[in-house]
């Protein structure tokens, strides 16, 4: 199993970001698949979750309305679109296969004040 995450990076608040995360080694159809962040010394959180068929999806109330998963089956990647980023927005991005210990070496997001 490998989770492979990109796009992080340095981005001015109000600012928008789209992470990627290319998944291989499994039957990528049949998971559901989240978004989780850390910041150094908290507890890791679950920013977002679909479901396999892209049909559901959950949001930490503190990005719901500025940050939409999507999935794509074919391709095997999901996705973060984050707009009007904020400062406490920066975090250690991860995205994790659901039911499953499988997690990706994270992509940092920064965003400046």
């Amino acid at each position: 199993v490998q989770l492979v995450e990109s796009g992080g990076g340095l981005v001015h608040a109000g600012g928008s970001l789209r992470l990627s995360c290319a998944a291989s080694g499994f039957s990528f159809s049949t998971y559901g698949m989240s978004w989780y962040r850390q910041v150094t010394g908290k507890e890791r959180e679950l920013v977002a979750s679909i479901s396999r068929l892209g049909t559901v999806t959950n949001y930490a109330d503190s990005v719901k309305g500025r940050f939409t998963i999507s999935r794509d089956n074919a391709k095997s990647t999901v996705s973060l679109q984050m707009n009007m980023l904020k400062f406490e927005d920066t975090a250690l991005y991860y995205c994790k296969v659901n039911s499953r210990e499988y997690w990706g070496q994270g992509t940092q997001v920064t965003v400046s004040s």
